[in-house]
């Protein structure tokens, strides 16, 4: 069902919320080098690398959340809206590295275990969640619809998920001295973070592939646009977007012969456009006004074949 959009989100407050993310997330990267070098534990190693990578991907999602607001060129009609959804992507696949990596070595600790202290991994564990809600919390604040802020959560989602391992690997390991917990909490994790890993990947790809956005029912617009008093008939009907929050859409609009209202065609653009503006929350749209004589050949008219 179609719908307008009507976020009370800022895109300088979801810079800001990036910033402090970033910031809180690099002293909890510093943390766990620490306890991964003195431990020499695979969850926190998983840990450190989510992290290092959720760093990287924070400071990309600020950039991209700067660059989206300059205003379109000559060179870049449409601004660079997109860049949002590509780092999204990036952060995705990087994601993905991550999580193959870890699930290499824990296979290959499965084998081998190591032998892991508890203690520091609890206190470094505990330390690390507690970044982690802090930086969640922040980001939680942010436009949730925006594909660049939830690929960011996404990476803290997953380092949370990571902190959670860490600890329950701790306890179990000081109460049982069961020398898999660490790694079984690791691969845990990365099973925990590959669906949501690839869900997003998925939405990045459907915009990329100009798929109209999963809340608007093309065929409904199409119906609207053929509802709207002086419409004949739509054809050549496109639904994109730029990115998750910049729906756009074109369409040809064949009129009925003769009048339109006081403006003639421009009444029936008018009508047209708030239609899908009000209903569809479409308020960029590229309507080609089409007398019925004209909508059935869209070739020049020295061009076309027979008399």
């Amino acid at each position: 069902m179609g719908h307008g959009h009507g976020h009370g989100h800022s895109p300088e407050g979801d810079r800001r919320r990036l910033g402090i993310a970033l910031a809180v997330t690099l002293g909890a990267a510093v943390l766990g080098a620490v306890g991964a070098a003195l431990t020499g534990s695979l969850a926190l190693l998983a840990d450190l690398g989510h992290l290092l990578t959720d760093a990287g991907a924070l400071a990309a999602a600020l950039v991209a959340s700067v660059l989206a607001a300059r205003p379109a060129s000559t060179r870049r009609t449409y601004g660079l809206g997109r860049v949002e959804v590509l780092v999204a992507g990036l952060n995705g696949i990087a994601l993905i590295a991550v999580v193959g990596w870890v699930a290499y070595e824990g296979v290959n600790r499965l084998f081998e275990p190591a032998e892991i202290p508890g203690m520091p991994l609890l206190v470094i564990g505990a330390l690390g969640l507690a970044g982690n809600i802090v930086s969640l919390l922040v980001l939680a604040g942010g436009d949730r619809q925006n594909m660049n802020m939830r690929g960011a959560a996404l990476h803290v989602l997953g380092d949370a998920l990571g902190s959670v391992g860490v600890l329950v690997a701790a306890v179990v390991l000081l109460t049982t001295g069961w020398p898999y917990a660490d790694t079984v909490a690791s691969l845990f994790i990365a099973a925990l973070i590959v669906p949501r890993t690839i869900g997003l990947l998925r939405e990045v790809g459907h915009v990329l592939l100009e798929g109209a956005p999963k809340h608007i029912d093309v065929d409904e617009v199409q119906d609207a646009l053929r509802g709207v008093p002086g419409v004949h008939d739509v054809h050549d009907l496109h639904v994109w977007a730029i990115n998750d929050r910049k729906p756009t859409v074109s369409a040809h609009v064949v009129v009925d012969e003769g009048g339109h209202g006081p403006c003639g065609d421009g009444s029936v653009l008018d009508r047209a456009a708030h239609v899908l503006r009000e209903r569809f929350g479409l308020a960029h749209s590229t309507l080609q006004v089409e007398q019925r004589s004209h909508a059935g050949h869209e070739e020049r008219c020295d061009q076309r074949s027979g008399p």
